[in-house]
């Protein structure tokens, strides 16, 4: 399988969502892969593995997860585009790693094929049982991005948004894929290179001895400089200046985490991405992502027949959370219907939007499968009764 000079394999190919996964990362230009195999994840980092070869990547497979997570981020101050690609059991050890990477703005891509859990769980079956820890996991206030594909061609598209993100914003991350999504074989169309959209590192033009490593503009995003350009700066996790120096006081923790946090929740307009699909006269809207989103249309079509007004929300983006048009479209409809593969957590975003104006049902499921289409088809209708 050839591909282009850059290793692009423009064409349609027959892909399943962890292949495309790893298609879509060498499209956006990642060149630096740490990873520990973890099933149903495994497959992005073999293929990568086998590919970077000729693309002129690097894949290293790391001792743990734990190693895996901190090497992205040293390949990403020596100027690489990186990422790493786990499981349930594997992120949980990255959790401290992704909060270095909120803290210091390393832009990088954390993978995460979600499984059955907690623990060792359901290690071949679905989940999108981690979906609060994406948004919760490490300690401390801090935002991320966090992507949510519903299809193999999703998995190639997704991943390179989600790279353009994390340079844009200068952030962490998460693309929360799901075992059936993983494993999902589906046509999957790559476009040629000068069709593909990529958002390029913004390396500072000052000169060394006046840049300031953490020192932002009117986007609150500073400028980027890798080791080894003559820039002297200091990289850590502790509170710090903009020039990287610790300072350990409550005016610089006020000054810094704040910006972290506002670079993003000011752009959150800009940042959400989503479907929407019969909202118009909506009487009820099912909110879902990922493959619950695939197994939801039967159940609304099968309503609409019935002639229940029902609308689709797909969040593509789930965080940061697009609570400001929730709150909106709660104010025109008698409910919510929120399919998850878990026991209840984007739905607590969803009710606390909605704050009491409508009602939201939550349709959950332990995981190990996906939902019964009537089971949501009952939730709807019930829901205009």
């Amino acid at each position: 399988m050839l591909g282009d000079n850059d290793g692009i394999l423009s064409g349609a190919h027959f892909l399943d969502g962890d292949h495309a996964c790893a298609e879509g990362a060498i499209a956006a230009g990642c060149n630096f892969v740490a990873g520990y195999p973890i099933t149903p994840s495994t497959e992005v980092v073999e293929r990568l593995a086998w590919r970077f070869p000729g693309t002129g990547g690097t894949f290293i497979q790391m001792e743990d997860e734990i190693a895996s997570s901190i090497a992205i981020q040293g390949a990403v101050w020596a100027g690489a585009k990186a990422m790493t690609v786990s499981s349930g059991p594997g992120i949980s050890l990255m959790l401290e790693h992704i909060g270095l990477a909120a803290m210091t703005e390393v832009p990088c891509v954390f993978v995460n094929v979600q499984r059955g859990g907690p623990s060792t769980g359901l290690p071949t079956l679905p989940a999108q049982a981690d979906m609060m820890q994406a948004r919760w996991g490490s300690h401390g206030d801090y935002e991320v991005i966090a992507l949510v594909p519903n299809s193999p061609q999703e998995c190639f598209d997704l991943i390179i948004h989600a790279f353009n993100l994390s340079e844009q914003y200068r952030v962490p991350v998460l693309f929360m894929m799901d075992e059936v999504i993983g494993h999902m074989t589906e046509k999957v169309v790559v476009p040629p290179r000068d069709q593909i959209k990529i958002t390029p590192r913004r390396y500072t033009k000052l000169p060394p001895g006046e840049y300031e490593p953490y020192r932002a503009g009117d986007d609150l995003v500073p400028d980027f400089a890798k080791a080894g350009d003559g820039h002297r700066f200091h990289i850590t996790g502790l509170t710090h200046n903009e020039k990287g120096y610790p300072v350990m006081n409550a005016e610089c923790q006020e000054q810094l985490v704040c910006r972290l946090v506002d670079k993003i929740r000011t752009n959150v307009e800009q940042i959400s991405f989503f479907h929407e699909d019969g909202l118009e006269d909506a009487d009820v809207v099912v909110i879902t992502y990922g493959i619950s989103s695939r197994v939801t249309m039967r159940a609304i079509r099968e309503a609409r027949k019935k002639g229940v007004k029902v609308g689709h929300l797909r969040l593509v983006v789930v965080w940061p959370f697009p609570e400001e048009y929730i709150r909106r479209l709660a104010k025109q409809i008698e409910a919510f219907v929120v399919p998850e593969i878990n026991l209840g957590q984007v739905v607590l975003e969803v009710e606390r939007c909605a704050a009491g104006t409508c009602d939201v049902i939550s349709i959950q499921h332990a995981g190990g499968a996906v939902h019964k289409p009537r089971t949501i088809y009952d939730a709807i209708v019930e829901a205009v009764r």
